[in-house]
């Protein structure tokens, strides 16, 4: 149970979500679904996650520590701080982690005979080193939120929708720009309810150099942003998007996102509920594209791919 804990099953959504979405577009481009490409992507992103948890909480350690110093009845127990497992533990079984990742990529790019996946396995783990680990530690230079943009809303799903379809360069990842603003709202809005101490022990994001109230603003207009660029789809690419394809992912997000306003006008201690509010706008968004891309390779036949 201690294990479980500390991979954090609630988190685990804003990379499945990618990941399903990286299917959807595999699906679509080979008008099938490889059984190869699920048994193989899945656990792939699963190991991948166990990586990204258990290494950023040890390169947070310090700031942990010091969030439960400032609220020690206001947050849940930190798996370091808290004598959950010890450091070197959670290190090890990050690494442990890792290498299963990049097993799992290398028996992919074998076993389905596509040339890269290894290595962009190995990028999207490159992603987290730069993000948390010295020397670059970009997360605590103000370069966090860019990067899991990035890595989330590009990478991850490109790497399953390569595994998934065959195709490096599918149609669908037309969807991707839209998810990626999607992706950077949900980095700016993991900022929020942790200003003070990030302030206090000198991690930068753009919480602490803007303000709440600059990046709750920014969290908005990025998920209307991404809503336009998919309702816009059908003008952009008509092609690769129809309009019977994105009309039911923009209508499920404006009513999530009708929710998330009225969170917004909560005091800033509710950042919980404000962030739940934003994720049930993003993951229900991206899952619903994937099904709908995946309906429309199925019906098609495919959609193209490159």
């Amino acid at each position: 149970m201690r294990w479980l804990y500390a991979l954090k099953p609630g988190s685990w959504p804003k990379l499945l979500v990618a990941a399903g979405l990286g299917q959807g577009i595999g699906i679509a481009a080979g008008g099938r679904v490889d059984p190869w490409g699920l048994l193989l992507g899945i656990p792939f992103t699963v190991a991948l996650l166990a990586f990204v948890v258990l290494v950023n909480d040890w390169g947070d350690q310090e700031v942990d520590e010091l969030k439960r110093r400032l609220y020690p009845d206001g947050c849940s127990p930190k798996t370091i701080p808290d004598d959950v497992l010890e450091p070197g533990s959670v290190l090890l079984g990050g690494m442990g982690a890792g290498v299963l990742a990049l097993a799992l990529a290398g028996v992919a790019e074998l076993v389905l005979g596509r040339p890269g996946l290894l290595g962009g396995a190995a990028a999207c783990m490159g992603l987290l080193v730069l993000y948390t680990l010295p020397p670059a530690r970009l997360n605590y230079r103000g370069g966090g939120e860019v990067l899991e943009m990035v890595g989330v809303g590009f990478f991850l799903p490109w790497w399953n929708a390569y595994v998934q379809g065959g195709s490096p360069m599918p149609a669908g990842m037309v969807v991707l720009p839209a998810f990626a603003l999607l992706c950077l709202a949900s980095a700016l809005a993991s900022g929020l309810s942790d200003e003070e101490s990030d302030r206090l022990g000198g991690k930068r994001t753009f919480t602490t150099m803007f303000g709440s109230t600059a990046v709750r603003q920014a969290v908005e207009g990025l998920v209307v942003g991404a809503m336009l660029v998919w309702a816009a789809l059908p003008w952009l690419a008509p092609y690769y998007a129809q309009f019977w394809m994105v009309m039911p992912v923009v209508v499920v997000m404006i009513a999530d996102f009708r929710e998330l306003l009225s969170d917004a006008q909560l005091p800033d201690t509710m950042h919980r509920r404000y962030k739940y509010a934003l994720h049930q706008c993003i993951w229900r968004g991206g899952l619903m594209m994937a099904a709908m891309l995946a309906l429309a390779g199925l019906l098609g036949g495919g959609i193209g791919g490159g």
